[in-house]
């Protein structure tokens, strides 16, 4: 029995020592679970926080402003110009180079639908009395709108300008005087003087003329030769006058207008405030303008 007893103490120790084997088993286990849990966690965490900077980084993308429009300028008014040889009719060429051939000497141009010329010459004899001498030029040059440049009727202001300094600072000049004039196109303005040559004492009337983008230049000049008498200023501004009206008329009748001379436009404002349609892409003959020269010494030289 004593025997049986320490069977059964040996037995009920193996037991209690199998039940502690599973309890510290299962102990162990425990951290386990609760790290991968943890793990499992983060692990979702760092999803929605990737997810969360993705879409604000996807907010902010879209939240750009969208690149600026092109600029633009106005529309030039005038988009070619007349044959410079018929801008004038015949009554006024017979008032003005009464023995002028029946048609002028047309001006070289690389584009004719930006800058045109044409000039004629006339000499009356008289016999021993001598002879009067008349030389008219009429230049048109016109301005494409360029979003470089500006608006074409304003690059035309500035020509216009220009053009009236060069004919007041012709060598040799004298008793210069500068008329505004009105009813002329857009704006307009004459400039005449006296110019001694070899021939004779000529009088010189260069009649500056804009009409939109477009400028035209009159150089009219008259002088009496060989004993005859020197024609009269005043006359000569007169008639000049007139003809680059009928050169304005003609400017408009080429572009689809009236050809009436008269104008109430206001000098154009400038470049940076024009704002509406886009710029025609073609050549603007501000380049082939400026490396000419003006018409008045043109004219001067010439006579």
């Amino acid at each position: 029995m004593q025997r049986a007893a320490q069977r059964d103490d040996r037995a009920q120790r193996q037991m209690r020592g199998k039940r502690l084997s599973r309890v510290l088993v299962c102990a162990a286990a425990v951290p386990a679970v609760l790290i991968t849990a943890a793990c499992s966690s983060d692990s979702g965490d760092s999803k929605s926080k990737g997810a969360d900077s993705s879409a604000r980084q996807s907010a902010g993308s879209s939240a750009k402003p969208s690149a600026s429009a092109s600029p633009t300028v106005q529309a030039a008014a005038y988009q070619k110009l007349p044959a410079a040889c018929a801008v004038l009719s015949k009554k006024t060429l017979a008032d003005l180079v009464p023995n002028a051939a029946s048609s002028g000497k047309k001006g070289t141009s690389d584009d004719p639908s930006s800058r045109a010329s044409c000039s004629w010459s006339s000499l009356d004899n008289n016999g021993v009395k001598g002879s009067q001498f008349r030389w008219l030029n009429v230049s048109l040059l016109r301005f494409d709108s360029d979003t470089a440049r500006g608006a074409g009727d304003a690059q035309a202001h500035t020509y216009f300008g220009q053009q009236v300094k060069d004919a007041e600072a012709v060598d040799g000049a004298k008793n210069t005087k500068e008329i505004p004039l009105s009813g002329t196109g857009t704006e307009a303005t004459a400039v005449r003087y006296d110019l001694k040559k070899k021939e004779g004492l000529f009088k010189q009337q260069t009649v500056v003329a804009r009409v939109e983008n477009v400028v035209i230049t009159l150089d009219y000049n008259g002088a009496g030769l060989a004993g005859e008498k020197t024609p009269d200023a005043d006359d000569l501004t007169k008639a000049a006058q007139q003809a680059v009206k009928e050169v304005v008329g003609s400017v408009s009748s080429a572009n689809g207008g009236s050809s009436s001379g008269g104008s109430s436009s206001k000098a154009p404002a400038s470049p940076s405030q024009s704002a509406s349609k886009s710029a025609s892409p073609s050549k603007s003959p501000s380049k082939s303008a400026s490396s000419s020269a003006s018409p008045s010494k043109s004219a001067a030289r010439k006579s």
